[in-house]
């Protein structure tokens, strides 16, 4: 038995985010679910695994959270600190369109490391909405330590004015990437069980890895499992998917800006050579191209 469905979209296990509601417990929540996506976002780079298992947390956290925003633009999350990974940049804009980078040190990351403050560093996380030139941007900070991305975001919004909110995340390979964030927020108002938010935080933090990324195992299936004794009511499906935003003529904005002393950095074999830092892609500019968008 399934949780109680409203109304399903196309019925896509992976690349897609399920928001439900917890009846008995005064609670909604979105699991994301990241599998082809977010498998062709890290094999864009080569990454050392303990990179790309935490890009791949963020990438789910972005799908999550972006998709309980109202907002016509891009939702960011940044990580900036002195670790192995000085940045770590993730979006997702209002069409669901979701890409990611990591800018390392020149300094080895462990094999099994695993911990946001060994990886990261001591700096800050931000979350951003922007919605173009003419809106103000929403941001927000919280300084980084915790030993997980999940807990660093969950000290977000507990500092906060925002809905309770928590989430686990899980990022692994297999065959191919996989990743997963599951947040749930307490509503406004008294849930029929005094005891409800705690009693839903006990029944968060018995989800494993394992079922996080099962493959197998659907969205639906693992909020029954956990939930079918409060009552769970899923709602229709939102698809994301890996597409950057990088184009020509970006790339022609950015040869334009650089300065005249930085411009022999970019140029390979009499060429000039302009990459994206998110998808890796090049774009060529011959000598007499670059002089013509300069002297324009």
């Amino acid at each position: 038995m399934a949780a109680k469905t409203d109304t399903i979209g196309a019925g896509r296990a992976d690349d897609v985010v399920l928001p439900f509601h917890v009846e008995g417990l005064n609670v909604r929540g979105r699991i994301a679910r990241l599998g082809p996506a977010l498998d062709a976002i890290l094999r864009q780079r080569a990454y050392p695994r303990p990179v790309s298992r935490l890009l791949g947390e963020a990438l789910a956290l972005a799908a999550a959270v972006g998709s309980s925003l109202k907002y016509d633009g891009v939702f960011s999350v940044q990580a900036k600190g002195n670790g192995p990974i000085r940045l770590l940049v993730v979006d997702m804009t209002s069409a669901g369109h979701l890409r990611g980078y990591a800018q390392l040190a020149e300094r080895p990351v462990a094999a099994d490391e695993r911990r946001l403050d060994h990886l990261v560093g001591r700096g800050q996380l931000a979350f951003t909405v922007d919605q173009g030139p003419n809106t103000e941007c929403y941001q927000g900070i919280v300084a980084l330590g915790a030993e997980t991305l999940a807990d660093a975001v969950d000290h977000y919004f507990r500092q906060s004015e925002q809905l309770e909110t928590r989430l686990v995340l899980a990022s692994g390979l297999t065959t191919a990437w996989r990743s997963t964030a599951l947040m749930i927020q307490r509503l406004p108002g008294e849930a029929p069980d005094p005891d409800a938010w705690n009693r839903t935080l006990h029944l968060l933090g018995s989800v494993t890895e394992a079922e996080l990324l099962d493959p197998g195992l659907k969205s639906e299936d693992l909020l029954y499992r956990l939930f079918h004794v409060e009552g769970v009511r899923v709602f229709s499906t939102r698809p994301v998917e890996a597409r950057c935003r990088c184009t020509r003529a970006r790339a022609e904005g950015a040869l334009r800006l650089v300065p005249d002393s930085d411009l022999p950095e970019l140029m390979v074999d009499g060429r000039f050579i302009v990459t994206c830092q998110f998808c890796n892609a090049s774009n060529i500019f011959s000598e007499e191209e670059v002089r013509s968008l300069r002297a324009g």
